[in-house]
């Protein structure tokens, strides 16, 4: 009789783990922390495409001070930092040249195919390569940790810079703009105005 009570536990515990395996989503059969390095990049893509758009032509040659790049230059900056990163992930070595571009239809475009190429290794990261090395000498990283780091945490660094720009011009970052306009409408920072 107690065996039989325990094989009838064992059968139920069984179907019942099998059951959870099944019930799981993708993203949660996935890796999570590749899920969250794609998300932190998809809402820095976000921000970043609305601040490039929203940011009237005439103030890509905008300075904050006298020593630092122009508004325009921080996004070919940008533009190319990710293509380098996101090409080299992916075995390749392209350039957009963003830095020799100066219009702000040129340098939204660059930005566009920087992105394009980021979208394609986030897309090609997975459990299989995540930690597969990229790059050489000290700047040798894991595919996933350049992704994090020279992508996402880098994007986030200059979008504060840029951020102070837009407010100094009176535009709103989009990150802050409750209106319901362009960007991540999050309501973080100072709010708009």
């Amino acid at each position: 009789m107690r065996s039989t009570a325990l094989t009838i536990l064992a059968l139920s515990l069984g179907a019942f783990a099998l059951n959870a395996q099944v019930m799981q989503t993708p993203a949660q059969a996935g890796n999570p922390l590749i899920a969250e390095a794609k998300a932190a990049y998809t809402s820095i893509k976000t921000n970043l495409t609305a601040m490039a758009a929203k940011m009237p032509p005439a103030n890509y040659n905008f300075k904050a001070t006298p020593d630092v790049r122009t508004f325009g230059a921080t996004i070919a900056h940008v533009a190319d930092t990710q293509m380098r990163t996101c090409a080299s992930v992916m075995g390749e070595q392209k350039t957009v040249d963003a830095a020799s571009k100066t219009k702000k239809d040129d340098l939204v475009a660059a930005l566009a195919a920087s992105f394009a190429e980021c979208d394609a290794a986030f897309d090609g990261t997975n459990d299989s390569n995540a930690q597969q090395p990229v790059g050489g000498g000290r700047m040798q990283r894991s595919r996933l940790g350049s992704l994090i780091s020279s992508v996402v945490v880098h994007d986030n660094e200059e979008y504060g810079y840029l951020s102070v720009y837009m407010r100094l011009k009176g535009v709103v970052p989009p990150s802050s703009d409750r209106s319901g306009g362009m960007g991540g409408g999050m309501g973080r920072g100072a709010g708009g105005r």
